[in-house]
């Protein structure tokens, strides 16, 4: 019978010293970054000039406008719910993004200007500029590009988000508009019925008792007359249905 090798994993007590520590250097090499500001750099490694990923890039006090151009928008869409927000904030992170752009564009070329004038002294002469700014971006033909791609990808998720805002904030409206006009129509009945205004269907749960008085205060009387009429057929009908399953 041929001899049974152990293939048991080595382990600190058989494996030698000298071993044992070039694996711990190997490892020390292999891990991710383990401090909190090595695990931040590490994360902000994919973002190309802060126009992709989900990071927001901030330069020196660039957060005290970031949060009171979040909050314009937030005013100009009046977000209701999770959704509608989270597209408000997109959107609004987008646009912030294709403000950088011209900056980032003027940052390549005045660099890329600077670089250009230390090896050709010549170019520095004001007649020189328009060949200048030539040389600068053919040869920095790959950065600028990439720019203009980011900011056309930009746009298109812009009017994306948008048309996705207006279709969901259009669809709310619409649904709100038909529970305020169900409420009104039972408010009128039970006014014209001397009734209590009382358990009107949506008050304090759709919409506030206030936002309801302000909407029937907005009904001029031939709409209310027209609610009145449909509000009675209905109550009509109601009655004849409940009759007839008796």
């Amino acid at each position: 019978m041929s001899e049974i090798k152990n293939t048991a994993p080595e382990t600190p007590d058989t494996i030698s010293a000298a071993r044992l520590a070039a694996n711990r250097e190997n490892a020390k090499k292999s891990c991710g970054p383990v401090t909190p500001e090595g695990k931040a750099k590490s994360r902000l490694n994919a973002v190309k000039c802060g126009l992709t990923g989900n990071t927001v890039l901030f330069a020196n006090d660039d957060h005290v406008r970031y949060y009171a151009h979040i909050e314009s928008y937030e005013t100009q869409f009046q977000p209701v719910g999770p959704e509608e927000s989270a597209l408000v904030q997109s959107i609004a992170d987008t646009r912030w993004r294709l403000n950088h752009i011209p900056g980032l564009e003027l940052a390549i070329l005045a660099t890329g200007s600077l670089e250009f004038v230390a090896d050709n002294p010549s170019y520095a002469e004001p007649e020189a500029q328009t060949a200048l700014e030539m040389h600068v971006r053919r040869l920095h033909e790959k950065e600028l590009r990439n720019l203009q791609l980011q900011e056309n990808r930009l746009v298109r998720r812009r009017e994306r988000e948008t048309a996705e805002l207006q279709r969901l904030q259009c669809a709310r409206k619409a649904r709100e508009e038909e529970t305020l006009a169900e409420a009104a129509k039972a408010a009128l009945l039970a006014q014209h019925r001397k009734q209590p205004l009382s358990k009107i269907p949506g008050v304090g749960f759709d919409f506030s008792k206030d936002r309801f008085a302000a909407y029937l205060r907005r009904l001029t009387p031939a709409q209310q007359e027209k609610f009145l009429k449909e509000a009675l057929t209905e109550a009509v009908e109601m009655r004849q249905t409940k009759e007839a399953a008796a």
